[in-house]
Parts: C-alpha cells; structure tokens; sequence
C-alpha cells in the first residue's frame, strides 16, 4: 500500500470514528470536521476532485455545526448540554 492509500484509509477510518462519536461531545464534532479536511486533501491529492471538493464542504459544515454547539452551550436557558 502506497502511502497516500494509506493517509486516505487514515482519514476515511477517522471520519467514520469520529462522526460515531459525535454525540458524545461537541469536540467530535470538531474532529469530524477535521477527519473530513484530510479527506478533502487525499481526494485532490489522488484526482477525485469531486470527493474532495465535496469532503471540504462537508468540513465547513461539521465546523458550522461545531461552532453552533459551542454558542448554544454558553448562551443562558437555551437548554444545551454541557460537551
């Protein structure tokens, strides 16, 4: 295995790991977002310019998301929890 396979099966591998754990706290989902910055990086990096455009669009989300969940948890009465 080559090692931009290899970086590729890391990234993917950290993207389903993290994504699973998302719920446990919001910092999964900031490292879902990151996982998904090296996916977008070995999708450009082997051609598939599709998969890797699409993968860094997904980081921007699951950073939005992140960002959200930060600012709810510190806002008063809105009721999130703690992560």
């Amino acid at each position: 295995m080559d090692p931009l396979t290899l970086f590729g099966l890391f990234a993917v591998s950290a993207m389903l790991l993290t994504y699973a754990l998302e719920a446990r706290s919001s910092w999964w989902t900031l490292a879902f977002a990151g996982a998904c910055v090296m996916g977008s990086a070995y999708g450009f990096l082997q051609g598939a310019w599709p998969f890797g455009l699409v993968e860094g669009v997904w980081s921007l989300v699951a950073a939005r998301k992140w960002w959200k969940l930060r600012t709810a948890r510190r806002a008063p009465g809105t009721g999130a929890e703690a992560g």
